[in-house]
């Protein structure tokens, strides 16, 4: 397996940083087929097991305010559908580092909403439930290299430095 050592990891994020903010520019329909041909792998197991079935018929968006990027997200029976648009039954915001601490589980997901890093508007009973289960899937199921890809950023990205603001509106 191929693994990014923290050193390497540390460069990338400090490379990268600069860059990021372009991905808004990665015209809509590129940046809907990747992801959701992405997260139907990632999460190909709990979406199976019916664990995202509280999206159906509901939308839930996430923004990146700092990247200036957003996505609207439903489940669909074909799996996750990823739409443009502004409303949502709950929009989930914050800036990249702490989406990523979340992913990597470098921050408990309560610690970076009570500390409004990441903040949920909306249908909070959804939002609450969306954490939860987000908090719940098992890393197991991911890609042995994602995972640990992940990991290892996001270790890097929680000793590089301070926490950022709080979330902004796109």
């Amino acid at each position: 397996m191929l693994t990014l050592s923290p050193k390497l990891a540390r460069l990338a994020l400090k490379v990268g940083e600069p860059l990021l903010p372009l991905s808004r520019h990665v015209p809509f329909a590129i940046q809907k087929q990747v992801l959701e041909r992405a997260v139907a792998r990632i999460f190909a197991a709990p979406l199976a097991d019916g664990a995202f079935d509280l999206l159906d018929g509901r939308w839930l968006r996430l923004e990146v305010s700092d990247l200036g990027l957003a996505w609207n997200i439903t489940r669909t029976p074909g799996g996750l559908r990823l739409v443009r648009g502004d409303s949502a039954d709950v929009c989930i915001r914050g800036q990249w580092k702490e989406f990523l601490l979340l992913a990597s589980r470098q921050e408990d997901p309560d610690t970076l909403f009570f500390r409004r890093r990441l903040v949920i508007e909306g249908d909070t009973d959804l939002g609450l439930a969306i954490k939860n289960l987000l908090d719940s899937l098992d890393p197991d199921d991911m890609p042995a290299w994602l995972w640990q890809l992940l990991r290892t950023l996001g270790e890097a990205a929680k000793e590089g430095g301070q926490p950022a603001r709080p979330a902004a509106s796109l």
